[in-house]
């Protein structure tokens, strides 16, 4: 076995050097092979398994016409990256987006690999989506898009095999026309058996009780943990928020009904600040009816620059990757980042954090209730069962807080910070069925 100080270079083995100009899905990619080097100096991983996990096994393209409401055509480019199934059949999110990247898609597939590994969900990791802007095209034209997309990937996907869920710009309805696409290219003996090719589906179509505010109830669940361990009171504590999309939303709505008080919400649209507080279900209607939080007549206005200063105990981004770079963490206000968005923050942001005392509960830690639900789901489709919400609550909370206290006593044992103590945990155990199993043949 490879000792640490033996251990090839990943930045040689698992990636390649900044370049100028690079996109943002590229810099993304650069910054989770720059994160993942620190873990792999933590744990004895064998040469050829960070060889394996250097790049997906599977990169799935597909460009595909659709007949658009006006008459006219558009071809569109849909991806389908499959890192690793060591542990199970490949699991992630599909997302619709105008920043979609071939090199954003390998680094969150990668990132979903660890997430489920740490977790100790029985997945491998997957990501997929379209380069779109979801916002620009008609209810129909979704569905045909989102159809198309489904018929092409074809046997990429399958109930035990790749299993898509929904992600940013995708939601509930279209993970139910993803699964009943597929399931219509079934035969029909079996083609009800293929509902869970797909989780996050609506309630009706075969879905679970508490996905949808699976990921936001698992951030709440990393900040009671991380609250108790410091001696944080939530009734009274205050939190912003970078996106309030799902994740933020929901985050937003059950930890002020703990007692504690949201005071800054940032999203595409602008951002807004209220010491007093401001009502998260009020908020989350503004925002479906506006698209945004830009005008919320119960919050003054904030310029970007100041949205990063406003002193609070909690900050909490959920929106895109590397939002937190070495310049606002400079300026945060807040004792703990607790990371709903996948990759929020920079290598040069964790360092600036680090120094200044703030400490970070990860991505693949804090986030990772939505892939938890979902294998929930998963499992329910399988077993033709429906879990009441309590069952569904209680077991998601086993899974993250036994996953946090894992991260957390590797962190204090090996005095590292948390993304490296995560990291460092879903690689360990990746790389111990690798040892038992060999690679064939």
């Amino acid at each position: 076995m490879s000792k640490k100080p033996d251990s090839p270079d990943v930045t040689e083995v698992m990636g390649q050097p900044e370049e100028e100009n690079e996109d943002i899905g590229a810099q993304f990619y650069r910054e989770h092979l720059r994160q993942l080097e620190r873990s792999l100096g933590e744990v004895e991983i064998e040469d050829h398994v960070q060889l394996v996990l250097s790049e997906p096994k599977n990169e799935v393209i597909v460009n595909f016409p659709v007949r658009l409401d006006d008459g006219r055509y558009e071809l569109f480019t849909g991806y389908r990256i499959q890192h690793n199934n060591i542990m199970g059949p490949y699991k992630g999110g599909m997302r619709y987006h105008h920043d979609v990247t071939l090199d954003e898609v390998k680094a969150l597939a990668a990132l979903m690999t660890y997430k489920c590994a740490l977790l100790e969900i029985p997945y491998g990791g997957a990501k997929g989506g379209i380069r779109i802007n979801p916002h620009e095209y008609s209810h129909r034209e979704k569905e045909a898009i989102t159809r198309r997309f489904t018929h092409d990937l074809g046997h990429n996907i399958g109930p035990d095999y790749d299993i898509p869920g929904p992600d940013m710009g995708t939601n509930s309805q279209t993970m139910v026309w993803m699964m009943d696409t597929y399931m219509n290219m079934q035969g029909m003996n079996d083609k009800n058996a293929k509902r869970r090719v797909v989780t996050g589906k609506s309630l009706a179509s075969g879905g679970s009780r508490g996905r949808e505010k699976a990921t936001g109830q698992g951030v709440i669940y990393c900040i009671q943990e991380w609250a108790n361990e410091n001696g944080l009171r939530l009734d009274g504590a205050t939190f912003m928020l970078q996106g309030y999309g799902n994740v933020g939303s929901n985050a937003a709505q059950i930890l002020t009904r703990m007692g504690a008080e949201l005071v800054a919400v940032q999203d595409h649209t602008g951002a807004i600040y209220n010491p007093e507080g401001i009502y998260p279900r009020k908020l989350a209607q503004w925002v479906n009816e506006q698209g945004g939080v830009q005008g919320y007549e119960g919050a003054q206005a904030l310029e970007a620059e100041e949205f990063w200063a406003v002193e609070c105990d909690i900050c909490i981004p959920a929106a895109l990757e590397l939002q937190i770079d070495a310049d606002v963490a400079q300026r945060l206000n807040c004792q703990v980042v607790v990371e709903g968005a996948n990759g929020p923050t920079t290598v040069e942001g964790d360092a600036v954090l680090q120094e200044r005392d703030i400490d970070v509960v990860p991505d693949i830690m804090a986030n990772a209730g939505g892939v938890v639900v979902s294998y929930f789901e998963w499992v329910q489709n399988k077993r033709s069962e429906r879990w009441q919400l309590q069952e569904v609550d209680s077991r998601l909370h086993y899974k993250m807080k036994m996953a946090y206290h894992e991260m957390r006593a590797f962190a204090r044992e090996h005095a590292i910070d948390n993304r490296t103590a995560a990291l460092a945990v879903a690689l360990d155990r990746v790389n111990q069925v690798y040892v038992e199993r060999g690679i064939f043949p």
